[in-house]
């Protein structure tokens, strides 16, 4: 076990938490939450889900306090899915917002009683705009379910809270269903992975499912080309101007004949010492480079420089015939976000 703070060490009566105590609400909430397993309606759940998939318009998803932030979550997550919608305010709603809603919309509310006042207050509003409204509340018998076109029970024991009061496992629960409803829908609408990075384009998930090495590779007269017989050297400007640490050893059509990097200058510079300058750079490249095509994924280019037996710090883009087109750097692909 790990040593206090020192922070909390200095104190004079520290707030200590009791590890077996801990340990104990762990496995009460996965008790709790075993409970809404065992418990929870399929058929409900199917219907809702079935019901969202179907909708031509947008799923609005509404809750109060900590029901309303599970309920943004639940949104954007769908909409992260490609999936049309909006988290809407219930305050905001009767404030001018329910203007947004259409009679091909779905208004899911979220609430552990499902008495909530706001969300009642709601309900007859958004029924005079043809809104198909669905709640997913804990409580039988509440008023929200029979205000409803469909109501979801989610299965509820009791909270996690000591009093039973602080929305702690039923906030859980309504997460788990919700974002297991959205994989549901992602699965049904056979999503792939591009079209999920093309929903991510700025983050490292849609970076690593969209960008190829054509993307990240450096061409033109950024490479760090020279011929075979050519004196290292004479090479040295171009080994050390480029920012790749190497150069592409190439014949008069572009085809690749090997590398030679700043590791081989100064092994060979060890070696030979003043021999060096009679040597060539044919005389002592690597014949037999890792290389990459411009069209393969980015992430594949860095797992291939990262490889047994040793990692390499780049690799050359070849086409068909072997001709160099570029150059792909592991510092260009961390700078890429990858």
């Amino acid at each position: 076990m790990g040593s206090l703070p020192h922070y909390l060490s200095d104190q004079k009566d520290p707030q200590l938490i009791d590890p077996n105590k801990l340990k104990s609400l762990f496995k009460s909430q996965q008790q709790y939450l075993n409970n809404f397993f065992d418990k929870l309606d399929l058929s409900q759940a199917h219907l809702f889900t079935q019901t969202l998939l179907n909708s031509t318009g947008t799923i609005f998803i509404t809750g109060v306090g900590k029901s309303g932030f599970v309920s943004k979550n639940i949104s954007q997550t769908l909409v992260s899915l490609g999936i049309k919608s909006q988290f809407l305010s219930p305050v905001d709603a009767l404030h001018g917002d329910i203007g947004i809603l259409n009679h091909n919309d779905v208004l899911v509310m979220f609430s552990k009683s499902g008495n909530t006042e706001e969300l009642l207050r709601l309900v007859p509003c958004a029924k005079a705009k043809g809104v198909y409204l669905i709640s997913v509340t804990s409580v039988e018998g509440n008023a929200l379910m029979g205000l409803c076109d469909l109501n979801v029970h989610l299965p509820l024991e009791r909270e996690l809270c000591p009093f039973d009061l602080a929305p702690t496992t039923s906030t859980a629960i309504q997460m788990v269903f919700g974002c297991t409803v959205a994989i549901a829908m992602m699965d049904a609408k056979n999503l792939t992975k591009e079209g999920y990075a093309a929903n991510h384009p700025a983050g490292r998930i849609g970076k690593s499912l969209i960008f190829k090495v054509k993307d990240v590779m450096k061409k033109h007269e950024e490479l760090p080309v020279c011929k075979e017989g050519d004196l290292i050297m004479d090479q040295l400007v171009e080994l050390t101007s480029k920012g790749c640490g190497c150069l592409l050893v190439i014949d008069d059509d572009y085809h690749l004949i090997g590398t030679f990097t700043d590791g081989d200058l100064r092994r060979t510079l060890k070696a030979s010492k003043e021999g060096i300058f009679k040597l060539t750079v044919g005389q002592m490249c690597n014949r037999n480079p890792r290389t990459i095509g411009a069209e393969r994924m980015a992430v594949e280019a860095m797992k291939k420089m990262e490889a047994p037996p040793s990692p390499v710090q780049f690799l050359p883009v070849v086409d068909e015939e072997n001709r160099v087109i570029g150059i792909v750097t592991l510092h260009g692909l961390v700078s890429a976000g990858l």
